[in-house]
């Protein structure tokens, strides 16, 4: 269990703290259960749920229970990590699910027009809160108060911090195994209304499997990354094959919208140590973190790692303050004009935007900055082509042409910037899967009615 100790809060907080009250008087006035808390919620509320291995799932699971009581209670919520029951079969009546983030748990509902999604870089994704989906309820989880009285948001800042700052009415579940986290991530127990304690592991993400074309691909992109440089990744077995990559490297540095369990394997290994950072110098910056409980106990009270709301993490004119910063994304799919898909497959909707946008941007302006979308050639073992000719009819472009640099397959390095459309096409070719360079051939011939250059490999 992770401990909750006091030390050095956030210069960043708002809250009612120094004044004369006792907090803790507070505290014990606002500590009521799951049950009656989750009765202050009205038909037709809106509630903003606290993001990924931040989910209060004690106070999701009593809200469902109380289903009865509530019609058209809208629920906001970016990736779900728990069972999402207000959104299965048999809900409607009582929930309506609005994702920022569409998961696992939750595509069917969206898919079935019985929840929306709304499309938004992650950095704006706060903005919203303040905007067309300003919340009615914030329900969060949070470590318990240190000293102070200060609770930390831990893995979830992103828009959690946010939502408990507009709603009227905060439902915090406060859980010892919330790790302690640092930077502008914490909340006053005055500025919540209902306090319920209960003690839960968080969700965790088990690290997934690796194979050889995953590590082809991280050793890829390792080829692009440099000693000293400050890196943007996300979840996955591309990214987790690009860390293992990086073990030969020095002094690299984190400034990414979350990271995992292979960031802190490289932070204790001394590879990461954030010291030839030149903006925020010695922190590891994230927004939220997913991974297993060595992450979380990694992370809690750790000086090195600074947390802060995506507004800040995610703005490109903030991230790109960073010298060498390299961006790490992936995506579905990229047609032969380089304009590529990570949120879609054909018409449905299966993620999101995410930061994808943000960091590329990002990188184009940090000086000495590297942008990379990183994917395996081929999906549903191997019978379908990432490298396509055109986006499949319906699919929305995620990261436009004007914004693609490097792209990496297990196959190679295409670097598209400042290309011409029919160097970008070929390069892209080059990098595909071999079985479907034919294919993609005779679509470049069709499209730019000109013969495939003599010589080029096939």
């Amino acid at each position: 269990m992770v401990g909750n100790t006091g030390g050095n809060m956030s210069s960043n907080t708002g809250g009612n703290a120094g004044g004369a009250t006792d907090w803790r008087a507070i505290y014990r006035e606002r500590l009521t259960s799951a049950e009656d808390a989750v009765r202050r919620i009205m038909p037709g509320n809106r509630v903003s749920i606290g993001h990924c291995a931040g989910e209060p799932a004690f106070l999701v699971d009593a809200m469902v229970a109380n289903r009865e009581s509530y019609r058209d209670v809208e629920i906001t919520h970016m990736l779900p990590m728990g069972k999402s029951e207000y959104a299965q079969p048999g809900m409607e009546k009582h929930f309506r699910h609005v994702s920022q983030f569409v998961g696992a748990a939750t595509r069917a509902t969206v898919k079935a027009g019985h929840g929306d999604y709304v499309p938004c870089s992650f950095s704006r994704i706060p903005c919203q809160l303040d905007t067309t989906l300003a919340p009615d309820v914030a329900m969060v989880c949070v470590s318990p108060p240190d000293r102070h009285g200060y609770c930390s948001f831990g893995v979830s800042v992103d828009y959690t911090k946010r939502s408990a700052e507009v709603a009227p009415l905060v439902i915090a579940q406060i859980n010892s195994r919330m790790p302690r986290t640092l930077g502008d991530c914490f909340i006053h127990v005055s500025d919540i209304d209902c306090a319920v304690e209960h003690d839960a592991p968080l969700h965790q993400l088990r690290p997934p499997k690796i194979t050889d074309v995953e590590r082809a691909i991280g050793e890829n992109c390792a080829r692009l990354i440099n000693d000293g440089d400050c890196l943007q990744l996300g979840i996955g077995a591309i990214p987790d094959a690009v860390l293992l990559s990086l073990k030969g490297k020095r002094d690299l540095g984190v400034h990414s919208e979350m990271f995992s369990d292979g960031v802190a394997e490289l932070a204790e290994a001394g590879v990461i140590n954030n010291s030839r950072k030149n903006f925020n110098r010695g922190k590891m910056l994230a927004t939220f973190l997913m991974g297993t409980q060595r992450l979380y106990d990694f992370v809690h009270d750790n000086p090195c790692v600074s947390m802060h709301p995506a507004t800040y993490t995610n703005d490109p004119l903030i991230a790109g303050q960073n010298d060498n910063l390299v961006s790490i994304n992936s995506c579905v799919q990229i047609d032969l004009l380089g304009q590529v898909c990570a949120e879609m497959v054909g018409g449905a909707q299966i993620s999101a935007v995410g930061g994808q946008t943000d960091f590329i941007r990002a990188a184009q302006i940090s000086r000495g900055g590297r942008s990379i979308i990183a994917f395996a050639s081929t999906a549903a073992g191997g019978g379908i082509s990432k490298i396509v000719p055109l986006l499949d009819e319906g699919a929305a472009v995620t990261t436009t042409r004007n914004d693609v640099e490097y792209v990496i397959t297990e196959y190679g390095i295409a670097n598209l910037r400042y290309r011409a459309v029919r160097d970008r096409a070929r390069m892209l070719i080059g990098i595909a899967h071999p079985k479907f360079r034919g294919w993609l051939i005779d679509a470049y011939e069709r499209r730019f009615q000109a013969p495939w250059p003599a010589g080029a490999a096939r």
